[in-house]
């Protein structure tokens, strides 16, 4: 199976380094959005006078908008160009920031939101793709580590920054934000990135299989949301992912026969590809559900305020964040496999160590367990990401990540559901059926131990799968040397970058 690299522009050090704060900004401003909007729910439905179920759609039409098209946005971006769609979404984003802040009711507010979702499929969508356009393989992983870092600080700051703007002035403040780091990034983006490559040959667009990529995703997530709500035998939950299921099967048929498909099947023939999206998917299922359930070991066995219990949840975003730049240098140092599968090992480690929280544990038990489980999230993620994008051809960089930010996206939402019922299951099983909100501390201990225990297994599954790429390089790593030192030489002198070697973040 073979490799590629992608054939990198021809830029100076100090126009890349612009390029990447670009891009860089607006990937903050969309993931500082996301925690923003969660920490205003109970604000909006008392700004609106609405239930918290109808304000809870505020949230789902950006998430559902967001991951039902990123296979189609990203798509666009191969055949017309990264640099263009990209910036267009930030325009998009930033114009629906500001009608969300004008927002006169809460059913405007959720369409609005919903354009503002369609703006951030462009921008989480081909960010990580104009970055490998830019970067040789070289230099790929410090590059593709400080937009990780971006993403966990934009993360964790979120909720604090949401806090601070409301209580300084309204939830209207919430959206206003955006705009000003939209413009400034949208010039950026103008002035500093050079237009992309797009595929040479006459492309017609798979309007079809964006249409059932779109009824899949979107299926999916509210089925999904819904069976967590009412319960995965309601009948809503159940008609959806029944939809979500058949509609998954005829996208796979039609991808197969069309010769101009939106996803080409073939790609996931390359181990580097297919493993590293496992992998991804598996630690994101776990970082998805783990964010679920910590805030009620925290508050109702810890007894702790929000407001610590908001610090303590930043501990992770925060060491990832630091520790992604330093995970890309090593990447490109020491090859992108060996130091993802090395966060793994820290991540299973650190979920261990997690597990054997208790109601006596203290704030530095606390820290120092996830200090070794948020410095393997930073360790893995950015080398895995990496490894992803370098194993496409530059003109399937889009879909490549496309197929990361659905990975992302996918884990988060079958996390929260898995994990959160391996939670609940666990605590009924202490404490004779007892709902979590009800449950004794000692019920809610005990299922948080044996929950983390699950976490740590499904990581040893993402290790499994990373294990499965690197043994089928057999002396890659020879190969994965020169294609750094080529990367190198492709960025000084513009030269093609196209390697093949044997496949193996």
């Amino acid at each position: 199976m073979a490799q590629f690299q992608a054939e990198p522009l021809a830029l100076s050090g100090s126009q890349k380094n612009w390029v990447l704060f670009g891009v860089g900004l607006g990937v903050f401003m969309s993931t500082l959005d996301v925690g923003i909007i969660n920490v205003a729910l109970p604000t909006l439905v008392q700004a609106f006078g609405t239930s918290f179920p109808t304000t809870q759609w505020a949230v789902l039409s950006y998430q559902l908008v967001s991951s039902g098209l990123v296979l189609g946005a990203t798509r666009l971006g191969d055949m017309w160009g990264k640099k263009s769609l990209y910036q267009g979404g930030l325009v998009l984003f930033t114009f629906s920031s500001l009608l969300c802040g004008f927002a006169p009711s809460i059913e405007w507010l959720i369409g609005f939101r919903a354009l503002q979702g369609l703006g951030a499929v462009f921008i989480s969508g081909l960010g990580l793709a104009i970055i490998t356009e830019v970067f040789p393989s070289s230099e790929r992983g410090r590059a593709v580590g400080i937009i990780g870092s971006v993403v966990s600080l934009g993360i964790a700051f979120g909720p604090s920054a949401g806090g601070l703007l409301l209580s300084w002035s309204g939830w209207h403040s919430i959206f206003f934000i955006n705009v000003p780091l939209g413009i400034i990034a949208s010039f950026l983006i103008a002035r500093v990135v050079p237009p992309s490559a797009r595929i040479e040959d006459k492309q017609k667009f798979d309007f079809l299989g964006a249409i059932l990529a779109l009824l899949t995703l979107g299926s999916f997530g509210l089925g999904m949301t819904l069976g967590q709500s009412q319960g995965f035998g309601s009948t809503n939950a159940l008609i959806l992912l029944a939809i979500a299921t058949v509609s998954f099967i005829t996208f796979l048929v039609v991808e197969a026969i069309l010769k101009q498909p939106l996803l080409e099947l073939k790609l996931f023939r390359n181990l580097q590809l297919s493993m590293g999206l496992l992998s991804g998917w598996l630690a994101f299922i776990v970082i998805g559900g783990s964010l679920l359930i910590v805030p009620f070991f925290l508050e109702r066995v810890k007894h702790y305020p929000t407001v610590k219990v908001g610090l303590l949840l930043a501990v992770s975003p925060v060491l990832s964040g630091l520790i992604a730049p330093l995970a890309g240098i090593l990447s490109d140092r020491f090859g992108a496999r060996l130091i993802s599968s090395i966060g793994l090992g820290l991540m299973i480690g650190g979920c261990l160590g997690i597990s054997t929280f208790d109601a006596q544990i203290t704030e530095l038990g606390y820290v120092s367990r996830y200090f070794i489980y948020g410095i393997g999230l930073g360790l893995f993620q950015s080398p895995n990401n990496s490894t992803v994008m370098g194993s496409v051809p530059r003109e399937r960089l889009g879909i490549a990540s496309g197929l990361l930010s659905l990975s992302r996206t996918s884990g988060n939402t079958v996390g929260v559901s898995v994990i959160g019922a391996v939670f609940g299951a666990l605590i009924a099983s202490m404490s004779a059926g007892a709902d979590v909100s009800v449950a004794p501390p000692d019920a809610i201990v005990a299922g948080f131990q044996g929950t983390f225990r699950f976490a740590a297994l499904i990581l040893c599954g993402a290790a499994v799968a990373s294990v499965l790429r690197i043994g089928k390089r057999q002396g890659g790593e020879a190969e994965e040397q020169g294609s750094r030192g080529a990367g190198g030489q492709g960025s000084r002198g513009g030269i093609i970058n196209a390697q093949y070697s044997i496949i193996n973040y």
